[in-house]
């Protein structure tokens, strides 16, 4: 009997449409080989999933209540394997303050940041004397807990309260010094180093457009062109990031490379798997083709992680 498998995929994130696109992916490698049902979580999940009653749930939901945690809480309590990592690492990661934290503690090189609560009153002189203090301009505002670099601003000293009141729907938001030069990302396999990739922006940044928008036109290079030794350090540092998070299956770690030293922006515990994302790209430049990456999930499927 083929194993049954349910993909979560869509959501009530912003990430949403990019995660349709990865569920739509993973349900066309899988549906010749398993019985494969394609649900987007809303209504009643719990009755679906004692209605279906999958093998293994394969997470492909992005962002928040998909990626942080939620999600996974609930298959826990149902005790449903499902890909991807846990509910305590989910969590740690998708917040970029308490990931900050914990990389900082443990010496690995991240941006200087400090978060910021619209509750808490402030003027414009204030505001921006402490970015000085701190980060100095130019700055990145983002919210402490999207991903897809939904909602960020690269901001200067002109721009930043208007950037900063566009965020305004968010409790609190993260404010963080900008670092330029080279995008590097890695990735994480079972708790292997898969590889690094460079990605080139004709954008400002590697901003939502850039990543999911083929006319944006970003240019990859896998693998990245590094030194052997760089190469090699980065992907060292992505493991180690994976491993303080306790993440499972697959992450992706995201650097800035500047004035060789690499810092880590974020770490992401459910990398897209649509036609432009990297994860696929990097595993592909290993001779693992897209099944064989899922699969590869699917086998690490758990519950008590």
């Amino acid at each position: 009997m083929k194993k049954k498998i349910l993909i979560l995929a869509g959501g009530y994130s912003k990430e949403r449409k990019v995660s349709q696109d990865t569920g739509n992916e993973v349900f066309n490698a899988l549906k010749k080989k398993y019985n494969v049902r394609l649900l987007d979580p809303k209504g009643d999940l719990i009755l679906q999933l004692k209605t279906f009653k999958p093998d293994i749930v394969f997470n492909a939901l992005h962002g928040r209540f998909g990626e942080d945690g939620y999600i996974q809480s609930i298959l826990e309590k149902e005790k449903i394997k499902y890909t991807h990592s846990g509910v305590l690492s989910s969590f740690l990661s998708i917040d970029k303050q308490l990931s900050k934290l914990i990389f900082s503690k443990n010496k690995i090189k991240i941006p200087k940041s400090f978060v910021f609560c619209f509750q808490n009153f402030f003027t414009k002189k204030k505001f921006i004397n402490k970015v000085n203090k701190i980060c100095s301009f130019p700055v990145v505002l983002k919210p402490i807990n999207e991903g897809s670099s939904v909602g960020v601003f690269i901001s200067n000293k002109k721009n930043v309260i208007r950037n900063l009141k566009k965020l305004s729907q968010y409790s609190k938001i993260l404010v963080e010094q900008y670092i330029p030069g080279r995008e590097i990302q890695s990735a994480i396999l079972g708790n292997k180093k898969l590889g690094a990739i460079e990605l080139i922006p004709k954008r400002k940044f590697y901003d939502y457009e850039a990543k999911y928008n083929k006319n944006a036109k970003t240019k990859h290079v896998m693998p990245a062109p590094l030194s052997k030794k760089n190469y090699d350090i980065v992907n060292t540092i992505a493991l180690k990031a994976h491993k303080l998070l306790k993440c499972r299956g697959v992450s992706r770690s995201d650097f800035r490379f500047y004035k060789n030293k690499f810092y880590l922006l974020e770490l992401n515990t459910q990398p897209g798997m649509t036609s432009l994302s990297l994860v696929p790209e990097i595993a592909r430049y290993n001779n693992i083709d897209f099944l064989s990456l899922i699969e590869k999930l699917l086998k690490d499927a758990s519950i008590n992680k």
